[in-house]
């Protein structure tokens, strides 16, 4: 487990725990461009980055598993064991093409000084994890940190996101996400979940079990008040854009 390293202190009576690729930040660019990297030296064609970003949301080994797929050579299990290492030591320095979506640091401002405690339950395993919050200056914002390979399962069995919240301590909880695997994460743990709709995402927004969903970052606090304020309030969106 990485280390609490955020500026939260003291318990908190309410939490937002985020998603990190596709929600807080866009690391599709850097994880294309690792993959490339490391496909290239086995001789096999890289990807586009639209390609990369559909195969992520499952962790490092369904994504170099999906990626080899792709190319046929998913029968090939000592391939995707070395593919796979050389994938983890690239992309654990790979930050320089990683930016947060416009408005995250000023919506965390937010949500830290209204006294809400911040974690993050990533399938990103904690090392890039770690890098790539570093780099952005984002991980002085988050009291709890759980990773890909923090525990031995991974979203989204709700365990990563049901540790996250016991760390917090907060009573008062939501989920935010950007993908299936958040929404279904979500629901099997029990907790209302926020749908961020400029992410990774595959299927139609309607089509997602949530509390309520936004496009910019700016709208989220708001959200988690309605959300959190009103616990008996309908679990699923159907209309509108940021609600």
């Amino acid at each position: 487990m990485m280390p609490e390293a955020g500026s939260t202190s003291g318990r908190r009576s309410r939490a937002v725990i985020f998603d990190l690729d596709g929600t807080l930040i866009d690391s599709a660019p850097d994880i294309h461009a690792a993959a490339n990297r490391v496909l290239a030296g086995h001789g096999i064609a890289p990807f586009t980055l639209a390609e990369a970003r559909g195969f992520v949301g499952h962790g490092a080994a369904a994504f170099v598993r999906r990626c080899l797929a792709a190319r046929g050579l998913d029968d090939d299990s000592a391939l995707q064991a070395q593919v796979l290492q050389q994938f983890l030591d690239v992309y654990e320095g790979a930050v320089h093409l990683t930016q947060p979506y416009p408005g995250v640091t000023a919506c965390l401002d937010a949500l830290d000084g209204a006294g809400v405690a911040l974690g993050i339950c990533t399938n990103k395993p904690e090392g890039p994890t770690a890098s790539v919050l570093a780099h952005l200056d984002l991980a002085r914002y988050f009291s709890v940190i759980v990773g890909g390979d923090t525990l031995s399962v991974r979203k989204p069995d709700p365990a990563p996101l049901l540790r996250a919240i016991s760390q917090t301590g907060s009573e008062e909880v939501i989920f935010v996400g950007d993908s299936e695997v958040d929404a279904e994460t979500s629901r099997t743990a029990g907790v209302p979940f926020a749908l961020f709709t400029e992410g990774y995402r595959k299927t139609p927004v309607d089509d997602l079990p949530q509390a309520g969903r936004f496009s910019q970052f700016a709208s989220l606090p708001a959200l988690v008040d309605r959300v959190l304020g009103d616990r008996d309030a309908p679990p699923v969106v159907r209309s509108g854009a940021d609600c």
